[in-house]
């Protein structure tokens, strides 16, 4: 199994460093830009990051800068890429740089992981990219494409699975480590993509491919379902005056912790879909 894995290391080298790179943070190796680009980078599309990518670097150059920004402002740069949490994570980090490490990123993966917010995919991405540490960067696309190689029917959404695929990368890393994974979770964003339409003859690796050979594309990889996410229901009460608005801020704690909301209540079956005590606040307004 190793020896076969091993095939695809250099076609997909290869196929990387002949790609254009156009995007704004693959235009150096510099550590703070990688890292700031893959957290935006999850959960959201490679085109939306661009601009919040460009204006966040334009306000916030260097760790430095990240460290003492108020957290209102830093949340404001990332309004709009969601998941608010990456964001306060980043600051937590920044500071923890200037205080344990002299204002600069960490050389090696066992330490980066030690940051808040950092974990084993973006550990890896800095190590192997800016340093060239022989780790992997293992995320969805780059487990996407080892299980199509392998024709693996284990389920990507298991922590198991990524562990074993981790430790099947780990055997095979070459020198060139940031390319090796870069082409990985490149071909995995523009060739080997979701669902049952893979750009399969377009694939720098499709010959060592057994999903392709087998024709299990389709298949693979095998995702089981998640359970419904739970819904609730609120009222939400618009209050204006002239050109003001009453807005609230969330609690400390929990989903989107300490941003603006309008203010609102959980609302209880009734006919008319208002909270029971609806007239009784609407007269203390």
């Amino acid at each position: 199994m190793k020896q076969e894995l091993k095939q695809i290391v250099q076609p997909i080298v290869k196929w990387y460093q002949e790609q254009e790179k156009t995007l704004p943070w693959k235009q150096d190796k510099e550590p703070y830009h990688i890292w700031i680009s893959e957290i935006m980078l999850q959960q959201t599309r490679i085109e939306a990051v661009k601009k919040y990518y460009t204006r966040f670097m334009k306000e916030l150059p260097t760790i430095q800068k990240l460290a003492i920004v108020p957290e209102e402002k830093l949340l404001k740069l990332w309004e709009g890429l969601g998941y608010y949490s990456r964001a306060k994570n980043l600051k937590k980090a920044a500071i923890q740089v200037e205080e344990e490490y002299g204002g600069k990123l960490p050389t090696n993966y066992a330490e980066l992981l030690k940051l808040s917010g950092i974990g084993e995919y973006t550990a890896g991405a800095i190590a192997s990219i800016s340093y060239q540490e022989k780790v992997p960067a293992v995320d969805g696309n780059v487990l996407r494409v080892i299980s199509r190689v392998l024709a693996s029917k284990k389920d990507v959404l298991l922590a198991q699975t990524k562990r074993e695929m981790t430790k099947k990368l780990l055997e095979i890393m070459p020198e060139e480590a940031g390319d090796f994974n870069e082409g990985l979770m490149e071909l995995g964003e523009k060739i080997c993509i979701p669902n049952s339409n893979p750009l399969c003859k377009k694939c720098p690796i499709r010959e060592y491919c057994i999903a392709y050979k087998e024709n299990l594309t389709k298949e693979i990889p095998v995702r089981i379902k998640k359970q419904k996410r739970k819904i609730e229901k609120r009222t939400v009460f618009i209050l204006k005056n002239k050109n003001e608005m009453a807005i609230k801020k969330r609690d400390k704690e929990g989903i989107l912790a300490n941003l603006y909301e309008f203010p609102n209540v959980i609302r209880r079956n009734n006919r008319r879909g208002y909270p029971p005590n609806f007239r009784r606040m609407e007269n203390t307004i």
